[in-house]
């Protein structure tokens, strides 16, 4: 992605080559450093040679120069064909193929070499699958602990559809945070994720934290909620003990996606993070890039203190 001059220039909306489907005008805040340097091809490359999906690359993140310089990722588990199609997001939607058998153990292996402190898996969401992909979460967890045991794993999964068998399923195989994203405001969640809803995803982190898990969960804003339902939301959230809140600007993939209502300002967001830090949300990351696991490897001895330990038994 192109960095915008801070009076005129446009951003591509694109990374990696691919040509941007729009452009549009972003504030000065809005820019991204363009994907270069060592750490950054190594990164692709390990990724291309495994044969894996990143979700950096998938859903178009603007930070993916800035965070695989620092050898930050988020693989993409089962494919990279989403069976949903929510509003805001550039994943494709399709039918996808056949869980690969083989994929937790590439992606136990790509992380062992990189040899992170911390690290986020995340998923497309397979509704067409009868555990929503749980077996195979719970086998990649597991592969990645074997071959990674003094790194903390962040694991951001779909609803499951609300079956709470299936959290457990994940749950069971012990990653170190439980990620699920409410993504937008209880007004807005039909109209931006279509197939999901807000008391589904707030059942599903409610499940998690009765279980023990460390969570996270994440908003964009910028879809036409206010301030004051933001407000109302992380109420919600500390009131149910969510440790890790993200908040982050909405950009619009392409023409077919939700358009912008507005653009956060950045003192905006300074301001949501303390009145969240106030709430007693341990962990605040806000500013119109953050995405959700935008610094989560920055997170890692926060993570450690959450679970009552200093490293992996």
């Amino acid at each position: 992605m192109t960095n915008m001059d801070k009076t005129t220039g446009p951003v591509r909306l694109a990374v990696l080559g691919q040509e941007p489907t729009e452009r549009t005008r972003h504030p000065s805040w809005v820019k991204a450093r363009l994907p270069s340097g060592e750490a950054f091809f190594k990164v692709r490359d390990l990724v291309r040679g495994q044969a894996l999906h990143t979700v950096c690359e998938s859903a178009s993140c603007p930070n993916i120069g800035e965070c695989w310089n620092r050898r930050a990722l988020t693989i993409m588990i089962l494919g990279n064909i989403c069976t949903r199609s929510c509003k805001f997001c550039d994943v494709p939607t399709g039918k996808p193929l056949p869980p690969d058998p083989d994929e937790p153990r590439r992606v136990a292996l790509a992380l062992a070499e990189l040899g992170l402190v911390h690290t986020v898996i995340t998923c497309v969401d397979r509704d067409d699958l009868k555990d929503g992909g749980a077996a195979h979460w719970a086998q990649t967890i597991r592969e990645v602990k074997t071959h990674c045991p003094n790194m903390t794993l962040e694991v951001l999964t779909g609803d499951f559809k609300g079956n709470t068998d299936d959290v457990d399923t994940v749950l069971s195989a012990e990653p170190d945070v439980f990620a699920h994203n409410l993504e937008t405001v209880p007004a807005l969640s039909r109209q931006v994720r279509v197939q999901a809803s807000y008391p589904r995803s707030y059942k599903v982190l409610s499940h998690a934290k009765t279980r023990g898990a460390v969570t996270k969960t994440g908003l964009m804003l910028g879809l036409g909620e206010d301030i004051a339902q933001v407000k109302d939301v992380l109420h919600e959230v500390a009131d149910l003990g969510v440790d890790i809140v993200t908040l982050g600007q909405y950009l619009r993939p392409s023409k077919t996606h939700l358009p912008i209502a507005r653009y956060v300002t950045p003192d905006e967001f300074a301001e949501l993070r303390q009145w969240a830090l106030g709430l007693g949300i341990p962990h605040v990351e806000s500013g119109p890039l953050v995405r959700s696991s935008y610094h989560a490897d920055g997170q890692a001895e926060l993570v450690r203190a959450l679970r009552g330990r200093t490293s992996r038994p």
